[in-house]
């Protein structure tokens, strides 16, 4: 575990995402609408995600979990990807992936190894033909097999293994994912070097929500992580005027323009994002609510599932971060 005394990940994710807010020149954050939002935004909105669910045994949920995150990006690849009936694209990936274990098994490393593109091409219903769903089923290859060797370098090479390593550490855990070039959510930004380690993040939220906060579960900081920097959560806060992105940057992303992943603008959107729901979970507190800033993400995340935010367009980034 990280020395107390020294700033730990989440202190630098917060930090640097502070810095960015200051010299932003895309984005910019309207703080006299974040108590506005706040009266109006319904933190009771039940939680709605499958890879929140056990699956059997400690350890094949651990897997299940730690395998799902391990490929939960790809929101830039959604438009192309083939989903299921009503469900959006992380739906559908979740969704695929637990009838894939209820199918075939808890997932083991050695499985995950073996995993050719054409086996995660079946698993996700997606038809290989050189597009852009082609390149995600590529993708979620190679994290897969990156993940299995992570795990096998780890004690018992189980999954539980590796979060009993973590020693009931959020930041830790974040720490030992990012040795996944995958997880290694770390930009560049004229105010400096931003972290925002989004999956890393939500892989330890998620675990401790399967697992009820504890044993497997149990994280002594979990209050200490921070919003998890993605594509949804930002245009929710652009709808509710808390963010304002630049004519030129609407233009793009109304255009359904990539954004670049690691472009000034694209950095600015998450980290901005990022500080926005600090100040707005500042607020929520202040008015008596007790609320982590995870949980308070999910609230977020799920109010962006609705209609009304899903009639305008939000950014698009071809990554493997989110």
């Amino acid at each position: 575990m990280a020395d107390s005394t020294e700033p730990d990940i989440f202190d630098r994710i917060r930090e640097s995402c502070a810095a960015v807010a200051t010299q932003s020149t895309h984005v910019t954050i309207d703080e006299s609408r974040v108590a506005v939002f706040a009266d109006r935004l319904d933190l009771d909105l039940p939680p709605n995600d499958p890879g929140q669910e056990p699956v059997g045994r400690p350890e094949s949920t651990a897997a299940f979990v730690m395998s799902l995150d391990a490929i939960n990006f790809g929101s830039g690849y959604f438009p192309y990807l083939q989903k299921r009936p009503g469900m959006s694209g992380y739906h559908t990936v979740a969704a695929s992936l637990r009838d894939h274990v209820a199918d075939t098994g808890a997932i083991t490393p050695a499985k995950l190894a073996d995993l050719t593109v054409d086996d995660v091409a079946a698993i996700f219903d997606q038809i290989l033909d050189g597009g852009p769903a082609h390149e995600l089923m590529e993708l979620f290859t190679t994290a897969l097999h990156d993940l299995a060797a992570f795990v096998e370098q780890r004690a018992d090479g189980t999954f539980l293994s590796v979060i009993e390593a973590a020693g009931g550490s959020a930041a830790t855990l974040v720490e030992m994912l990012d040795e996944m070039p995958f997880y290694h959510d770390v930009h560049s930004h004229p105010a400096g070097e931003v972290l925002l380690y989004k999956r890393a993040q939500i892989t330890a939220q998620d675990l401790a929500v399967v697992f009820d906060h504890a044993g497997p579960g149990r994280f002594d900081d979990l209050d200490r992580v921070t919003m998890f920097a993605d594509n949804l959560v930002p245009h929710v806060l652009r709808v509710n005027e808390i963010l304002e992105f630049s004519p030129a940057l609407v233009a793009r992303i109304e255009a359904v323009e990539d954004i670049p992943i690691g472009s000034v603008a694209e950095v600015e959107i998450r980290a901005c994002g990022l500080h926005a729901v600090e100040l707005l979970a500042a607020e929520v507190r202040s008015r008596g609510r007790r609320i982590t800033t995870a949980a308070l993400d999910n609230v977020l995340w799920n109010t962006g599932a609705r209609a009304e935010y899903k009639a305008i367009p939000r950014h698009r980034s071809r990554c493997v971060f989110y």
